[in-house]
């Protein structure tokens, strides 16, 4: 997209050329991994229960990551497991050319948020109310190829 400050664009030419760039950008990178990320937002739960969950799924391989979501008694576990399995749909569509046996995937980032409090009042003794606050969280997760990052690990130490 070579433009000048000084000559205008049209809109619609501007917005072509923009896809364009994005679709030659595409072809440029594919085949190469990359990290997925997948987001889920007021999940209506405590963040700090979430947390328990995704401390336990944090770092570890995929494979084994969708076992421990399984078979966790936890209620946060069974959304994880579908945001995980989001995730690595996500991974798919964008390495089409890759299959995902032969990914070694893992879990790269988990962060848990604290989301929207929703504030309601209880009754209490001698006519007093007190205040319940129902809490929800905000999850994101990505995956990456872990023998991507030990290539580029071993680069960085031999440069």
């Amino acid at each position: 997209m070579e433009t000048t400050e000084s000559t205008k664009i049209k809109k619609s030419v501007r917005i072509r050329l923009q896809k364009e760039a994005a679709k030659q950008a595409k072809e440029e990178n594919s085949g190469n991994q990359g990290a997925a990320a997948a987001g889920l937002k007021n999940v209506p739960t405590s963040p700090r229960k979430m947390r328990v969950v995704a401390d336990m799924i944090r770092g570890q391989r995929v494979n084994y990551a969708l076992n421990i979501l399984k078979f966790e008694a936890k209620k946060g576990s069974g959304v994880l497991e579908k945001l995980l399995l989001s995730a690595i749909a996500n991974w798919q569509s964008k390495n089409e050319d890759v299959k995902i046996e032969e990914a070694d995937l893992y879990v790269k980032e988990i962060s848990v948020d604290s989301g929207r409090i929703l504030k309601r009042l209880r009754p209490a003794p001698q006519g007093r109310a007190h205040r319940i606050r129902k809490r929800s969280n905000h999850v994101n997760i990505v995956i990456d190829n872990h023998s991507e990052e030990t290539n580029q690990e071993s680069n960085n130490e031999s440069k």
